[in-house]
């Protein structure tokens, strides 16, 4: 008989929970978190010392970058791609430029009034094996991207039957605690998720004004203004969750109605 493991901790900006199911042998679900809390230092953009902070350092140079890095910029690449290039990493100077300058729980900072729209990613950003480059004078921040692209690695991590849930950007691997799939909360429903990501994009979170929040529309450099307040999406991997609800915000209503249905396997749109 399979028995239940769970974990909850705070990284990667709110509440991470990794569960498991195994008849063989308990799973490292420890060693799992250790691995996540690790990557939070290297890729959060808090820290100067992190690895994504010394590759916004370099800008205009190669830096040599780790696979996970790697990999994860390769993905910025195809959610660019994917996205219409509306998810975009290169807003970190519009982010800057908003307030959100550091830790959202430390508060914002005045915003500049500076309006930073950066350029299109293939060409600020350019990776190759073991290194990267970006543009003189441009930034990345990964914090919209890693997310889904994480719970995706840990359940391979984890297990054949296993979730991994980072602040509502979750993977589901596997027929869950009673064979029908795992329960996971989607809008005002709970659905059971065989093998299928979910992820939620929205702007109610992290917002400290009327018109400032962290989704930064890359068209114009400022705060996303959309008749959407926030997406719910099911797709086939966390990371595409991840892309596809954030691109039908910043589409707005009708438009981001259309690609959900076009594109994803499940939808709700608030």
């Amino acid at each position: 008989m399979a028995a239940l493991e769970a974990l909850r901790f705070e990284a990667l900006g709110g509440e991470c929970e990794l569960y498991s199911l195994s008849a063989d042998r308990p799973s490292d679900l420890a060693g799992v978190r250790a691995w996540i809390d690790a990557m939070h230092d290297r890729l959060t953009r808090f820290a100067p010392d992190s690895e994504l902070s010394r590759l916004n350092a370099a800008a205009g140079e190669w830096t040599a970058v780790s696979p996970e890095l790697e990999a994860l910029l390769q993905q910025s690449l195809a959610a660019y791609a994917m996205s219409f290039g509306l998810v975009h990493v290169g807003v970190l100077p519009a982010l800057l430029a908003a307030g959100y300058t550091r830790d959202f729980a430390a508060g914002q900072t005045p915003a500049t009034g500076e309006i930073a729209i950066p350029p299109p990613l293939p060409e600020m950003l350019e990776v190759a094996v073991g290194r990267a480059r970006l543009a003189p004078g441009t930034a990345i921040d990964l914090g919209g991207i890693a997310k889904g692209w994480l719970a995706d690695r840990a359940v391979e991590r984890i297990g054949p039957n296993s979730l991994a849930n980072f602040a509502g950007d979750l993977r589901a691997r596997g027929d869950g605690p009673d064979g029908d799939g795992w329960p996971v909360g989607f809008g005002p429903t709970t659905v059971l998720l065989k093998d299928i990501g979910a992820a939620t994009s929205g702007t109610r979170g992290r917002r400290w004004g009327e018109r400032s929040h962290h989704l930064i529309d890359p068209r114009t450099g400022l705060p996303a203004d959309s008749d959407l307040a926030e997406v719910s999406v099911l797709a086939a991997s966390g990371a595409d969750a991840e892309v596809l609800a954030k691109t039908a915000l910043l589409l707005g209503r009708e438009a981001g109605a259309r690609l959900l249905d076009e594109r994803s396997l499940g939808s709700y749109l608030v």
